[in-house]
């Protein structure tokens, strides 16, 4: 089975800082990772594309991710940014989709999770934008935390026509080892028709140095049964996931996690989904 990474990360630390990234315990994180680290580790792993996605609110990080994905057959996709709040994000995202990998946006996210607003997600000027983005043919990825996962199920209902894409399982507290009231929130969001989810993320919502499958798998299994294997995808979240755990331990976690499925939820999980809600291309 040939696998999508529907979510991993680069960065150039020369072109732009990534301000997220302070103090000693996201250290291994300050240097650049760029689509050459990642391409051996995912080859070797059977991963045949990938989604690559935003990490900064900066309107020219989104052109050069699309041109990094225009430059090679890794990336089927990008999940890019742009400020939802803009009167002309229509014709930005037009504008973004003319420029060389265009072809290649298939979503757009913002770092809901750092809005002190607990409603930013339902703001009128922001439901505006984020119905540009279901025009457009996009998906709109959710990262968020999961005392925000009440307003994104308001988003996706105002917005039936829109593909809410939840990162990271709305990062429940795994190392804290409560699954509520996050799985309560997470099955009223899987609830709604036009929301999927990634499996990802999750080594580093655990105990970095000490995590094992069994405490992912009371998530795992939350998410899984809320969503079904038809919108549930495998993201590595490389390379943020190596503060807990290597790439190719990530994806054996996962699989583990899935090994209970047929062999076509498996597919769903590890391509079908992604391919499905984001457009990809055919592998």
């Amino acid at each position: 089975m040939t696998i999508v990474d529907a979510h991993h990360h680069v960065w150039d630390l020369s072109v732009r800082d990534q301000g997220w990234i302070t103090g000693p315990a996201l250290a291994p994180l300050r240097r650049d990772f760029s689509l050459d680290d990642l391409a051996p580790e995912a080859r070797a792993a059977g991963v045949g594309a990938t989604v690559l996605v935003q990490t900064v609110t900066v309107a020219d990080e989104t052109p050069e991710l699309l041109a990094l994905a225009a430059a090679g057959d890794l990336v089927a996709g990008v999940v890019g940014w742009t400020d939802l709040t803009a009167p002309d994000v229509s014709q930005e995202l037009a504008r973004l989709r003319a420029l060389p990998g265009g072809d290649r946006l298939v979503a757009v996210r913002h770092q809901v999770q750092e809005e002190p607003d607990p409603g930013w997600l339902v703001r009128p000027e922001v439901l505006r934008g984020l119905a540009a983005v279901a025009a457009a043919g996009l998906a709109y990825d959710l990262v968020v935390r999961h005392h925000q996962l009440p307003m994104a199920v308001r988003a996706a209902d105002s917005l039936p026509d829109l593909v809410f894409v939840l990162d990271h399982l709305g990062k429940p507290s795994i190392a804290a080892g409560e699954v509520e009231p996050w799985a309560g929130a997470v099955r009223a969001l899987a609830a709604r028709p036009n929301t999927a989810c990634k499996l990802s993320g999750m080594v580093t919502e655990a105990h970095w140095d000490r995590w094992t499958t069994t405490d992912l798998r009371p998530y795992a299994d939350t998410a899984l049964d809320a969503f079904g294997p038809a919108r549930l995808m495998f993201g590595s979240d490389w390379p943020v996931c190596r503060l807990a755990a290597p790439y190719p331990r990530v994806l054996a976690a996962a699989r583990s996690l899935t090994e209970h499925l047929s062999a076509s939820e498996r597919n769903d999980v590890f391509a079908g989904t992604a391919q499905r809600v984001y457009g990809l291309r055919t592998l």
